[in-house]
């Protein structure tokens, strides 16, 4: 049941003192901008009007979620230190003496609303402030980035190892509960380990016969991983089958091993391909290649940059204006080439704004004649896209314009943008996995990083 506003404040205000009451300026100025019905409504398809406990009022939720991104919190950190401050409280809507709400309900409510809930945020949070008229469209720039996933460095023997010892550990509950007890099965957990263990030692040896012995060690870590797929497999279809019979009376928990274990099995099948796919000399597909267990949608993305020229995880774009406020932001799979991106993007700005930007400015990585004939048909006077490869003498007389250059150095900026949003808001490593999850958490970021922007414009109008 959704609860949006908490209750009254306590007697115990009413005993401080006044000093004891402020909060800083920022706060203030963020807590007037959050109480707003507008923010409230987009949580109430993710909650029943009327059974179900009361859930955190939505007013205490979005307040502690802005602390967490805006002083680069964990939610258990977060809960501790609201805990800990009469300012946060009263920030945070929580009357004294009420118990501060548990770290694992916040993290239930972010993955639960999901990036539905926050879009809206952002959409109602530019709504308002196109509404107060303190943003500015007439020239925007664009940039991609990655949103590194929360995932180990992946290598083939790495994620056979973890993958056997997973389905090896679910295939014994299951058996545990019961199920699948005429299934023959074999634990090769510590086979796998040893063999991953020994692949190190012969890579420090740094000698041709010790690669070839590093080769045929990830061969037949990959046949060991085919072998435990296979029984894991049958006694997934088992087990299945004995919970179906028990109908109504079938453990949840068993339920949700054996279809985990479905999905593991695949994972590892895939990842034994990868593996046989790489001894043959081929690269793998990175568009589809599996790079983690438990984040099966992130994918290494080669960026070109010196210290990391590859990097685990997901592909974002954002599109900020003159003041860094952060006008569109997308999140994709893999590494899809950035020019497409940013024609929906100006058109997303520009239905926000109800006028189109005067000037798009962005890198050389959406070079595309095709993308700025779509942005002038758009109505953007101003395109400026710097050539892919060598530009003809005519293309050279316009990248040589000063009017050309200044938004040429005017959208380097955007690269300090995706710096702020990495170091202050949390696009340095997505902690929830998946598309959706990372979604979430790079759109709370956003709203977070809009909420100081746009207050601050608003303060010093």
């Amino acid at each position: 049941m959704l609860r949006t506003v908490n209750a009254q404040p306590t007697l115990w205000e009413a005993l401080l003192p006044e000093m004891c009451l402020g909060m800083p300026a920022e706060l203030e100025a963020v807590d007037r901008l959050l109480d707003d019905a507008a923010f409230f409504k987009l949580f109430r398809a993710h909650f029943h009007a009327v059974l179900g406990r009361p859930s955190v009022p939505i007013e205490t939720y979005l307040r502690l979620m802005f602390l967490k991104y805006r002083y680069r919190l964990g939610f258990e950190p977060l809960c501790r230190e609201v805990a800990d401050s009469i300012s946060w409280q009263r920030f945070c809507r929580i009357p004294l003496g009420v118990a501060v709400p548990h770290p694992t309900t916040l993290m239930k409510i972010t993955t639960r609303c999901g990036p539905s809930a926050v879009e809206g945020l952002n959409e109602a949070l530019l709504a308002r402030a196109f509404g107060a008229k303190v943003l500015k469209t007439n020239r925007v720039r664009a940039d991609t980035t990655v949103v590194p996933a929360n995932v180990a460095y992946p290598t083939d023997s790495g994620l056979l190892a973890k993958g056997v010892a997973k389905m090896a550990k679910a295939v014994e509950r299951l058996k545990a509960g019961g199920l699948a007890p005429r299934i023959a099965t074999r634990d090769r957990t510590q086979l796998v380990r040893r063999h991953a263990r020994s692949i190190g030692a012969n890579l420090r040896r740094r000698t041709e016969e010790a690669k070839d012995e590093v080769m045929a060690i990830n061969a037949r870590m990959a046949r060991i991983a085919s072998e435990a797929v296979g029984e894991a497999r049958q006694v997934a279809v088992n087990a299945r089958r004995k919970l179906r019979q028990l109908g109504t009376a079938a453990p949840r928990r068993l339920e949700f091993v054996a279809r985990d274990l479905d999905v593991t099995a695949e994972q590892v099948a895939r990842i034994a391909r990868q593996t046989r796919q790489r001894l043959a000399g081929q690269v793998p597909d990175g568009s589809s290649r599996l790079v983690s267990l438990h984040d099966a949608d992130a994918r290494p993305i080669r960026k070109g940059r010196l210290g990391k020229p590859v990097e685990f995880g997901y592909k974002a774009q954002v599109v900020d204006n003159e003041d860094g406020v952060v006008l569109d932001h997308a999140v994709f799979i893999g590494n899809p080439p950035d020019a497409p991106m940013l024609v929906p993007a100006v058109e997303a700005v520009s239905e926000r704004a109800g006028e189109v930007p005067q000037a798009v400015t962005a890198d050389r990585g959406y070079g595309e004649s095709a993308v700025g004939d779509a942005l002038s048909e758009l109505g953007v006077q101003q395109v400026v896209l710097p050539t892919r490869g060598k530009p003809s003498a005519a293309r050279r007389v316009i990248e040589n314009e000063d009017a050309f250059q200044e938004l040429v150095r005017w959208r380097t900026g955007s690269e300090g943008r995706i710096s702020c949003l990495k170091r202050d808001f949390g696009w340095n490593r997505t902690l929830i996995d998946g598309l959706e999850g990372t979604k979430t958490w790079c759109g709370y970021g956003v709203f977070n990083h809009n909420l100081v922007k746009i207050v601050a414009l608003a303060s010093a109008r």
